[in-house]
């Protein structure tokens, strides 16, 4: 290979540089000068014309070698001999060695020259220096700065496959594509979840368009403007107000008239807040479909159904009450008393709703997702630690007398306790090898949690990050359109202007 210094006005069919009139540049020069860069030198020309200008500034015609061909790479001139590249025949110059029709030489490359009788490849030089190197040594080498999807891309451009490079560069070339695979589905995943459900050219066109986008924004995109701000807080506070006043009601002392009263007065308004919102919501959404889909919503029906399921049976056990006997009554009661217990045990689910507007929760819901594989088979760990070390006890204390490990499922929860390094030490081992076991289990349940911890941390530390730094720029635009402080400040200096004794 060899640097060409003094450059000829043109390296590709549609451009040429302006005329140099014979200048000849220094190596130091010709590194710094950018001819792409100055547009203004670009003009047409072609090879023909070439020729003639090569004829008229030099009376000796170029000397040609029939031995190597010429290639030049983005600027830079590479010298290869035929022979050599004759046993590549599948590649790119393989070919362009081998064939004898000009027609077909002049598909493989971007511009032929003829005066220097060189074939003009508009591709990066600095890896096609790893292509030469290939040609020379039958090794293709991968350097770890490289990126990964533009190197494929390149090799394959030059019909290169994979397989002539050195396996440990192959092992390390896949991983970071595998990396960067990921990487890429990540944030692609990431950006739809940060993306709003309801985009508001979905709007346009449609049955009160203007006002369904207008509310949509309202309620769903807090960072859309001061009054829907106003709302992601008041929807935060009612589910706050809902889940004290559901925890108040198993208080004794609450259980009385007047505390009654408070928390039905407290639960209506609550469900009256919540099923307003749905209804907007419901009314607003473009497509039916596509919001029943959605899991936030589905969160939502969930946080109002157990008041009206409540209000339903309630009025259902009245009407029963005429018409039956007291015994049936009785059981009735009981009976609707269970389900409305667990249908008021429903009303927990209403936390969830600070998931859409809490970054941290999204960013542990969006963890879980991308590693449910980990979190599965850390749940299958456990399971077979479980399994193990309660058969493994029921072995050696089941001869125990007054034992507690009786059987292999009696030993179980004492397993699932000593795995999670709880140890409520309500159930223990009264052997020396009963406790060698549990010694055993408890440094496998050690080991066992603190293997995800990192993983899971690591990734959910970034998740949040990107989707705080979303959040900020959102409210940074929200604030830039506010303008509160300037605004106040702004309003403070007029009224001071107009007040004569503020001066004295």
């Amino acid at each position: 290979m060899r640097q060409q210094w003094t450059r000829r006005a043109s390296l590709s069919a549609s451009l040429k540089i302006g005329d140099h009139q014979g200048h000849c540049r220094t190596p130091e020069e010709e590194e710094c000068y950018i001819p792409f860069a100055q547009d203004s030198l670009v003009r047409q020309w072609n090879s023909m014309q070439n020729v003639a200008d090569s004829n008229q500034n030099s009376q000796t015609p170029t000397q040609r070698n029939k031995y190597l061909l010429n290639i030049n790479v983005g600027g830079k001139l590479f010298q290869i001999p035929y022979k050599v590249l004759a046993q590549y025949p599948i590649t790119r110059l393989g070919k362009l060695a081998l064939y004898t029709d000009p027609v077909k030489k002049l598909q493989l490359c971007d511009d032929y020259l003829v005066q220097k009788n060189e074939y003009f490849f508009d591709r990066d030089p600095s890896i096609f220096h790893y292509i030469f190197h290939f040609y020379r040594s039958g090794v293709l080498w991968v350097m770890d700065e490289m990126c990964p999807s533009n190197f494929v891309e390149e090799i394959e451009y030059w019909g290169i496959h994979l397989k002539y490079s050195q396996r440990c560069c192959r092992i390390l070339l896949e991983e970071k594509q595998d990396e960067l695979s990921e990487y890429l589905k990540i944030e692609k995943e990431l950006e739809a979840e940060l993306e709003p459900l309801e985009s508001g050219a979905q709007f346009d066109g449609k049955f009160l368009g203007r006002f369904r986008k207008v509310a949509w924004n309202l309620i769903e995109n807090p960072y859309s403007s001061v009054p829907a701000k106003i709302i992601a807080v008041m929807s935060s506070f009612f589910v706050l107000i809902s889940i004290v006043g559901m925890t108040l009601s198993t208080v004794e002392e609450m259980k009385n008239e007047t505390g009654k009263v408070w928390m039905e007065q407290m639960e209506i308004v609550c469900a009256i807040f919540f099923t307003s919102e749905y209804i907007l919501r419901l009314l607003a959404a473009s497509s039916f479909r596509n919001f029943l889909r959605a899991a936030f919503n589905a969160i939502d029906l969930v946080a109002i159904l157990p008041f009206y399921i409540q209000i339903l049976f309630e009025s259902l056990d009245d009407g029963e009450m005429q018409y039956h006997e007291e015994l049936h009554k009785v059981e009735n009661v009981s009976k609707l008393g269970k389900v409305l217990k667990l249908i008021k045990l429903m009303r927990i689910f209403r936390i969830l709703k600070l998931a859409r507007h809490s970054t941290g929760l999204r960013a542990f819901s969006f963890t879980m997702r991308q590693c449910y594989q980990q979190v599965c088979c850390l749940l299958l760990f456990i399971a077979m630690g479980v399994f193990t070390f309660s058969a493994l006890i029921h072995s050696v204390e089941h001869d125990v007398p007054g034992t507690d490990f009786t059987s292999i499922p009696c030993a179980w929860w004492w397993a699932a306790v000593s795995l999670s390094t709880v140890g409520y030490g309500d159930t223990v081992p009264d052997t020396i090898l009963g406790r060698m076991v549990a010694f055993v289990c408890i440094s496998f349940g050690i080991i066992l949690n603190g293997m995800p911890i990192s993983i899971l941390y690591n990734k959910f530390s970034d998740y949040y990050a990107k989707l705080k730094a979303h959040e900020m720029s959102q409210s940074l635009q929200l604030s830039r359109r506010i303008r509160l402080k300037e605004r106040v400040l702004r309003k403070f200096s007029e009224c001071c202007r107009a007040d004569p004794h503020y001066y004295r």
